[in-house]
């Protein structure tokens, strides 16, 4: 198998830039992005608030939107909240957007049918 080599549905050079989603930090990398250890990235997977993706030599790999929740459980835990407590707020506040984002997509499509 070559690397990065594009396939059905796998994003190209440029898009994997834009990806945020693209596993494309290295844990050591992540680590020093957000200025904690490594052993925070791996007690967030202990957690399950986010389950990185593996290289091929078995390293864990981080996109830009796992770093985003883990810097804002970081920010908790740094005022003192309990690492599972924060990781457990991140993950209710990002469902009751979601809903939100829903309802306001439902009360638009019943809004425009109306007129």
């Amino acid at each position: 198998m070559i690397p990065d080599q594009p396939g059905p549905g796998t994003p190209s050079g440029a898009d994997k830039f834009e990806d945020d989603h693209y596993p494309a930090y290295t844990m050591g990398r992540a680590a020093e992005m957000l200025g904690t250890t490594q052993g925070f990235l791996r007690s967030l997977g202990e957690a399950g608030l986010i389950t990185p993706q593996r290289s091929a030599g078995g390293h864990r790999r981080y996109s830009r939107h796992q770093l985003r929740l883990a810097a804002r459980v970081r920010e908790m835990v740094d005022q003192g909240t309990a690492i599972d407590a924060a990781c457990r707020i991140v993950t209710l506040e990002d469902q009751l957007h979601e809903a939100q984002q829903h309802n306001m997509g439902r009360r638009d499509a019943e809004s425009s049918s109306a007129d």
